[in-house]
């Protein structure tokens, strides 16, 4: 899915001669990376529960880089066929395919993440 994804984002590009659209592949890998980070600077103590439930602090700024990037990467292709910097069929191409990268990075972190045991 990741490979169809980048290929949709590179043919935005390239079938329309324009490589502004390349900008959202940076916006979709990076966005995982906040929520990755800042899940792990929270306090993972099992002595104490009351401070497991209040010390949400670094989680919830890491959701929060995590939504700016994924707001980003979804405006920046809308405001570029706004301004008839790219064409609309390539703001779709761009869009969908950043979805596509993004949707993939988080199947792929639930699945293969150590907090789930099988």
């Amino acid at each position: 899915m990741a490979a169809w994804g980048f290929l949709l984002v590179i043919l935005s590009g390239a079938l329309y001669q324009n490589w502004w659209p390349l900008f959202v592949v940076a916006t979709f890998v990076l966005a995982p990376l906040p929520n990755y980070i800042f899940s792990k600077c929270a306090s993972n103590d099992e002595l104490s529960y009351f401070e497991q439930t209040t010390n949400n602090g670094f989680k919830d700024f890491g959701k929060f880089l995590t939504s700016i990037l994924v707001v980003s990467g979804i405006a920046l292709p809308i405001i570029l066929a706004h301004v008839e910097v790219i064409e609309f069929s390539a703001m779709i191409m761009s869009v969908s395919g950043g979805f596509l990268v993004y949707f993939t990075i988080l199947a792929y972190s639930y699945f293969f993440s150590e907090e789930n045991e099988y």
